[in-house]
């Protein structure tokens, strides 16, 4: 479960609209409920994350109606940011998107080494289309050339959170790296 956002904090007015967001996967193939909500900007400072964005009864009753019924208590764990590059291949339809500067911050402060900011180093691209393979238009492009894995950025940024500092490969995001 996720509260999304969208616009840079200095640009955001007195509300913001944020989106509720509930992903499920089984397999390869994956769901999203979402829910939009409008609230004050000042929930969204950092400092204020840790007392939540949206209340604790409109949260349970929106995952209700998305029929999850979380086992126990909610609380935000960390706030997750990155810039990111949209295109559409226009034949496929096939979305792709490339999200780089991925910072985070761990809003639990019991998780973690305590840093109040993490920067993954790379990028991330996502290929999202009706089939496994390129479509013809985008295979000559060498950057999207590899191999292709389900990636998290929220469980990346966990991971380089609660791994010592000074860990090898901490703040990379997980795949092969490839020379430009």
């Amino acid at each position: 479960m996720r509260i999304r956002w969208y616009g840079k904090p200095d640009e955001l007015g007195e509300t913001v609209p944020v989106f509720l967001e509930l992903k499920s996967r089984q397999g390869f193939a994956s769901s999203k409920q979402r829910q939009q909500f409008l609230v004050s900007a000042d929930m969204l400072e950092t400092r204020n994350l840790g007392k939540g964005i949206v209340d604790k009864t409109t949260l349970i009753d929106t995952l209700a109606r998305f029929s999850h019924f979380p086992g126990g208590p909610l609380r935000p764990i960390i706030k997750i940011s990155y810039f990111r590059y949209r295109f559409n291949e226009v034949m496929t339809q096939t979305r792709i998107s490339f999200d780089y500067g991925i910072y985070s911050s761990m809003i639990a402060p019991e998780l973690g080494y305590r840093e109040r900011e993490l920067r993954l180093q790379g990028g991330v691209i996502e290929v999202k289309g009706s089939k496994l393979e390129l479509p013809v238009t985008l295979r000559r492009i060498r950057l999207l050339d590899t191999d292709w894995s389900r990636f998290s950025k929220y469980g990346s940024c966990i991971e380089s959170h609660l791994s010592e500092p000074g860990t090898v490969a901490r703040l990379w995001p997980s795949g092969r790296m490839t020379e430009p």
